[in-house]
């Protein structure tokens, strides 16, 4: 890799003050990284009973071994949390929990899974770099807390967070003709669609493979894949586990009296849960039009509006029907355009309806993608809010729990990383002497 290029990941304007730069941004860089760890480490010495989901699966995998029904928590040996996943997850998980290693040794393996998604998450357009899989292993371990509520927790979503690196390694892939590399793409497609199966409401992030820089009828074969992928836990619980099945509905809608239930009104992070908020405080708690009319709005406004934005002024002078502008421009731009793909997924992940604080670790894979080829200033805003900011917040003992500190940075990240042009990307628009009002062009976004 040319020593040019090298520079411009971590530069801005010219590569001459590319020196003082790199030596500020990289005492961020470990300043962060010692907030992280610190963090993290002081976690570890709490007197605290942790791992509570990690129990809960365990025993409801237990439970199903031994012929009961997992879904009533009377069930489940030490807890009093249900088991939100569905039936065919408990034969799949029976090897996880076997011996009860995991539930005794949970923090090791997690931060072993955390390490290696920093590993597989693949670089868009570019050689792969120390550099930039130290920079993502950090933003896994450290954006948002995330990752510190999964460990706390033991939650699974370290699993999610895992497959889907695996899955944005395989489809994040240069384009090609040769149908390996499709092949190789629709098993990341239908593995992404598999992690959205743990968690419903995150369907729609599948939408976002749309705008991958190939033709359309690849597209919608990898979009139906993935669908294809996303269902079928759903019909194997239907088809070989209907009992279960039935008392899976009844947990997750609250049908059980008596025990926790996974209700998507449960406190969470989320806009939807910012949006009742607002309805409450003006005094109209029982309007539920009004709260998701609020949340339409706010997912519109922050994000998907300003997603759509630039890709309509990218192609509005170009002739053809809408759609078939935006195939061809994101096939001329395939750097871009995978980028957009990335941002999408993060976006339409943020709008989910329950977000709870684990999963902003999953959130966090995303990001980590995207926070590498970001010029320095952008860079280390990122840095600062979407890492070193709500790890104070949560070293000093304040509650994250409950509040909205992680979609507030999250909102932040996002829209910094969506209107900050990648450094590479603007150094090569430098040295071609494109003058500003030709970028959008030049560059497509």
């Amino acid at each position: 890799m040319s020593d040019i290029t090298g520079t411009a990941r971590w530069s801005g304007p010219s590569a001459d003050t590319a020196g003082k730069r790199n030596v500020w941004l990289a005492c961020l860089i470990a300043l962060v990284a010692v907030l992280v760890f610190g963090n993290l480490a002081n976690d570890t010495a709490l007197d605290t009973n942790y791992g509570w989901d990690v129990r809960v699966n365990c025993a409801a995998v237990d439970a199903h071994v031994d012929g009961l029904d997992p879904y009533y928590v009377k069930n489940l040996k030490g807890t009093k949390l249900s088991y939100p996943y569905l039936p065919a997850t408990l034969d799949a998980f029976r090897p996880l929990c076997a011996g009860g290693f995991l539930v005794g040794h949970h923090r090791g393996v997690f931060l072993l899974i955390a390490v290696l998604c920093g590993l597989v998450l693949p670089g868009i357009g570019r050689t792969r770099s120390l550099r930039d899989v130290a920079l993502r292993g950090l933003y896994v371990l450290g954006a948002f807390v995330g990752f510190e509520w999964v460990l706390a927790s033991g939650n699974f979503a370290i699993l999610g967070g895992g497959l889907t690196a695996v899955a944005l390694a395989l489809l994040l892939r240069p384009a090609k003709p040769d149908d390996r590399d499709d092949v190789l793409r629709m098993a990341g497609a239908a593995l992404l669609g598999l992690v959205m199966s743990f968690k419903l409401v995150f369907f729609p992030l599948l939408a976002a493979l749309y705008f991958l820089p190939l033709p359309r009828r690849r597209k919608l074969v990898l979009m139906a894949v993935a669908g294809l992928g996303f269902a079928l836990p759903i019909l194997a619980s239907l088809v070989f586990y209907p009992g279960l099945f039935s008392s899976w509905l009844l947990a997750i809608t609250g049908g059980i009296p008596g025990q926790h239930s996974v209700q998507i009104e449960e406190t969470n992070p989320s806009l939807l849960l910012l949006a009742q908020t607002i309805v409450d405080r003006v005094g109209l708690a029982d309007s539920k039009p009004l709260v998701f009319a609020i949340y339409a709005l706010s997912a519109t406004a922050f994000v998907l509006a300003p997603l759509g934005w630039p890709l309509l002024r990218a192609i509005r002078n170009n002739e053809g029907s809408l759609l078939g502008r935006l195939d061809r421009w994101l096939i001329d731009h395939p750097q871009a355009a995978m980028r957009i793909t990335v941002l999408a997924m993060y976006g339409l992940y943020l709008c989910s309806p329950r977000l709870k604080e684990y999963a902003f670790f999953e959130l966090a894979v995303y990001a980590a993608i995207l926070i590498v080829d970001l010029p320095a200033a952008a860079l280390a805003a990122v840095l600062t809010i979407g890492v070193a900011v709500p790890t104070l917040v949560s070293i000093t003992g304040m509650s994250i729990e409950g509040s909205f500190v992680q979609i507030v940075v999250a909102l932040a990240c996002f829209w910094i990383m969506l209107l900050s042009r990648p450094a590479t990307s603007a150094l090569v628009v430098r040295a071609a002497g494109v003058e500003p009002a030709q970028r959008l062009r030049t560059e497509g976004f």
